[in-house]
């Protein structure tokens, strides 16, 4: 689908100063409160081209259509987030893309379900399954804040007691403590063809959940970790940066062949 030339009256915006300052916010007609920084109103803003400039509180600034990337900074943590460097690697790993049918097991705080909602796009779908209410409802407050809660279907649910209740699905993502003893309901869900991947912060739960994959008679199974290096780009020489964001959690990820 199309991105539209202009500006549509209720979708979700970024409203951005500089780095570091910018927010979300709906475009809505007549004055809005944004809590501790006073109100605003962008109903001039209702049909003209992302980009432009908006004078508020004595200061310009400039009004976008979000990137992935500022939905993610928005997010309210309530447990810890699946970093934009695994989480991409989550998508490839699991052939995630526009119309697929996904499930995740471990909403967390939504970070992650943002990840994949964007990417099954308007048309696919994301099961979050978590068995802690608590989890779901910021999870679920998260999506809604990034707009994409339309792609978004929370559950209540132990999925390693009750399995996902789902049939024919793209992918499978456990974000679990451990997701070796979810395996076989991934695998039971998953049409042929389909990836789970599975992500777990320490090497045993690693061989754990590789283990459980090929039990379950999974193939392409790959193991892995992403590391993430800045460079400092000067006007005379190029570095590393001193400080790397390093191992967060370690990957892992197979096909049902048959």
């Amino acid at each position: 689908m199309a991105v539209p030339a202009v500006l549509e009256e209720g979708e979700l915006v970024l409203l951005r100063r500089r780095e570091g300052d910018a927010m979300l916010l709906r475009l809505l007609r007549g004055p809005q409160t944004i809590e501790g920084r006073g109100v605003v109103d962008l109903s001039a803003e209702i049909g003209r081209p992302a980009g432009g400039t908006v004078s508020w509180a004595g200061a310009t600034y400039r009004l976008f259509r979000p990137a992935l990337a500022d939905l993610l900074q928005q997010v309210r943590r309530k447990a810890q987030i699946v970093t934009p460097k695994d989480a991409l690697e989550v998508v490839f790993l699991g052939g995630i893309g526009p119309g697929a049918r996904v499930a995740e097991a471990g909403s967390g705080s939504g970070a992650l379900t943002i990840v994949l909602a964007h990417f099954v796009g308007p048309q696919g779908r994301v099961h979050s399954f978590d068995r802690r209410p608590e989890f779901l409802e910021v999870a679920r407050r998260n999506v809604a804040a990034s707009g994409l809660s339309d792609r978004v279907v929370f559950t209540e649910r132990d999925v390693a007691r009750d399995g996902f209740a789902l049939q024919e699905l793209d992918a499978v993502v456990l974000d679990l403590p451990e997701p070796w003893s979810v395996t076989t309901a991934a695998r039971a869900s998953l049409r042929v063809g389909g990836h789970v991947v599975t992500y777990v912060p320490t090497y045993n739960q690693l061989e754990a959940s590789v283990r459980g994959l090929r039990a379950e008679g999974f193939e392409e199974i790959r193991a892995l970790e992403v590391l993430e290096r800045a460079l400092h780009v000067g006007e005379r020489g190029t570095r590393p940066e001193f400080e790397m964001l390093g191992h967060t959690g370690f990957l892992a990820a197979g096909r049902r062949v048959a």
